[in-house]
């Protein structure tokens, strides 16, 4: 099992007057899930949703999985959905490769996910491929250069 609890050190990015933190010793990917790969084989990756991704959503409330484990899934390919306070929308790979087990806590209270995003809120684990994931530094570039659009996006005004 992968340790998912990280480090006492994080970045910070602002999310309006929200404070959104992210550990700097995982990796994230573009659709805004956080990865961890295990210390004793680096592919064996457990995947979250980042702080950012957590705010947009608000109060996870289910969680369902399109697919049993273990599966090979393939980047980008629809493997469940989350709905919330703020939202609907499909869950999608962050990576290619097996996907090997999915944390089971969350079928019955997904509630983790708001309040240890970075711990016991993790998604599901499995043996990637040859991803490449972004480091902190990388990921807040991500999110400041997405973050204008996703505030209109949020206020109803992306067509303005």
């Amino acid at each position: 099992m992968i340790d998912s609890s990280g480090s006492d050190a994080n970045q910070k990015f602002m999310m309006g007057e929200f404070e959104a933190e992210f550990p700097v010793d995982f990796q994230y990917a573009k659709n805004h899930m956080w990865a961890i790969a295990s210390p004793e084989d680096p592919s064996l990756v457990r995947f979250g949703f980042a702080a950012y991704a957590v705010r947009l959503l608000q109060d996870v409330y289910f969680l369902d999985w399109l697919l049993d484990a273990p599966s090979q899934i393939s980047e980008s390919q629809e493997i469940g959905s989350i709905e919330s306070k703020k939202a609907e929308s499909a869950l999608f790979a962050p990576c290619g490769g097996e996907l090997l087990g999915f944390n089971v806590k969350l079928m019955d209270d997904p509630s983790a996910i708001n309040v240890d995003k970075y711990g016991e809120g993790w998604l599901f684990e499995m043996r990637k491929s040859d991803a490449v994931f972004l480091n902190v530094d990388q990921y807040l570039d991500l999110l400041d250069s997405v973050w204008a659009k996703t505030q209109r996006t949020i206020k109803g005004q992306l067509n303005e």
